[in-house]
């Protein structure tokens, strides 16, 4: 019996079976401990956008890691890495003008996010605002805030009451958010949290104008609308650098993670609009939050190269010319029985949907047998968001082995 806890899993399936052990990965390609080549339509977890092996931001780890891997960025000490991070990416943001506050991760940013939302309320004497609301089918990372946030049920199941003024509401219908507002009043409502892209609940787009829609009402009903880009940061929604900036959210706060680093370390970022920072910079005010690895020089070095390459090999286009690709040769398989739907056309992201959720597991491994290392999320949707770097001759690939696993 092995040592290892595996998130998300099955561990006597896992102890049973064992486990798919990835030993090594070059652009959009993994092996296997035996020498196995699959291509990753996953990117990993959502994060390798800009594909394996990157000699580059690995050798840029090396050289910080080397000179100081980490000090605090409490109080007020930095590394000038962090530093220079957090100017760069204040210029990527949504929001002229937004602070940058680090974190270890996606749940991290999430549960930053939520605090930074109801301390500002209380800031502005208003203390009543605290109810945070999510929407069904949204992950927002695992943490306490995060779960009570989302809207997959099963992840919330045997814990109990997680978070008090946590609600959720329709993903899909903006009426839904405003027949909450109306039922409990603006007055209570601290932040509305929206992944523009909902993700692990299943791979689901937005409906035409939804976005618009509840950003509008959180306007009017002065409540911060909060987007939750950890999967669709830095170029997977296609075009631009965030979903935000593609669809001119303008968020109060923006969680980030995974793309930031391609996850060649963990590192995540939330970003703040000058309304939310503004009190906390006025002097003699405390955000009393932070993490011991928040801004760790080595991932802000790993950070840095990455937005390098990114922007260097026009990485933001590969993931916009992807939206079409994908949807091209993706779509014929919605005519296989064994698929209801296949979701496609934003960005380097897409789901075939099976008919039967129940099969998701098993198709996984027979896309393992076609070379195609897969995932399942939410019920029965096969995830696709592959690498920026992906060429098409991979996709075409990638989709007939996807229409060969299904048989």
């Amino acid at each position: 019996m092995g040592a290892l806890w595996h998130g998300f899993a099955d561990m006597g399936a896992v102890e049973r079976d064992g486990a798919f052990v990835v030993a090594r990965g070059e652009g959009a390609h993994i092996w296997d401990r035996a020498g196995t080549r699959y291509l990753d339509a996953t990117a990993g977890l959502w994060f390798t956008n800009v594909g394996h092996g990157r000699r580059e931001i690995a050798d840029a780890v090396a050289a910080q890691l080397s000179d100081l891997a980490h000090y605090s960025n409490f109080g007020d000490l930095t590394a000038p890495v962090t530093q220079e991070l957090a100017e760069r990416l204040a210029e990527l943001a949504p929001v002229p003008g937004s602070k940058i506050m680090f974190t270890s991760g996606g749940s991290d940013s999430v549960d930053t996010a939520a605090k930074l939302a109801r301390r500002y309320w209380h800031e502005l004497g208003r203390p009543e605002k605290t109810l945070i609301v999510g929407r069904r089918l949204a992950y927002h990372g695992m943490h306490v805030a995060g779960t009570a946030l989302g809207g997959i049920a099963v992840n919330r199941e045997g814990y109990g009451e997680l978070m008090p003024d946590a609600r959720t509401v329709e993903w899909n219908d903006a009426r839904a958010l405003q027949t909450l507002i109306d039922e409990v009043g603006a007055n209570r409502i601290a932040a509305f949290f929206c992944e523009p892209i909902i993700g692990a609940g299943g791979v689901y787009l937005p409906p035409e104008g939804y976005l618009a829609e509840v950003r509008r009402l959180c306007r009017e009903h002065d409540i911060l609308f909060v987007a939750d880009e950890v999967v669709t940061g830095f170029g997977r929604i296609g075009g631009s650098w965030f979903a935000s900036s593609r669809f001119g959210l303008e968020p109060d706060m923006m969680t980030t993670a995974k793309g930031l680093t391609s996850g060649y370390l963990p590192m995540g970022a939330v970003f703040v609009a000058p309304r939310v920072a503004g009190p906390f910079y006025s002097g003699g005010v405390w955000f009393r939050h932070g993490y011991t690895y928040g801004g760790h020089a080595g991932a802000a070095a790993a950070a840095m190269a990455n937005l390098d390459i990114i922007e260097r090999e026009n990485l933001l286009d590969a993931s916009k010319n992807l939206e079409s690709l994908l949807h091209e040769h993706l779509s014929p398989l919605a005519a296989h029985p064994r698929v209801s739907e296949v979701r496609s056309g934003l960005g380097a992201v897409a789901a075939v949907q099976l008919a039967d959720p129940s099969e998701g597991p098993a198709m996984v491994k027979a896309l393992r047998a076609q070379g195609v290392s897969g995932r399942a999320a939410g019920q029965g949707a096969l995830q696709i968001s592959p690498s920026f770097v992906i060429s098409e001759p991979q996709v075409a690939d990638l989709a007939a082995a996807f229409g060969r696993a299904l048989g």
